[in-house]
């Protein structure tokens, strides 16, 4: 290809990439690196209901994640979105 450009990454910045996350349990990613090795990553609180992929019925578009969370007493999406099944 003419004029076709390939980026090049050195190889420590392509391992520091891969080093910082890896798949875990469900699909999720977990941090490596320090204060937050091994934690879970959460949505955002400031997620509108209406952004999420499949958004949680029961609570209006424009609801807040955060919002929903105090509501349910659940923190993870799916936690919440058991809890306003259970609540109708």
């Amino acid at each position: 290809m003419l004029g076709a450009r390939v980026k090049e990454t050195s190889k420590t910045a392509q391992e520091k990439r891969n080093a910082m996350k890896e798949p875990g349990l469900d699909s999720h990613y977990r941090d490596k690196d320090r204060p937050k090795a091994g934690e879970i990553h959460q949505k955002r609180g400031d997620t509108l209901n209406k952004n999420l992929p499949r958004p949680i019925p029961g609570f209006s578009p424009q609801a807040r994640l955060d919002t929903m969370r105090k509501a349910t007493g659940k923190t993870s999406v799916e936690g919440v979105r058991r809890a306003a099944k259970n609540r109708r």
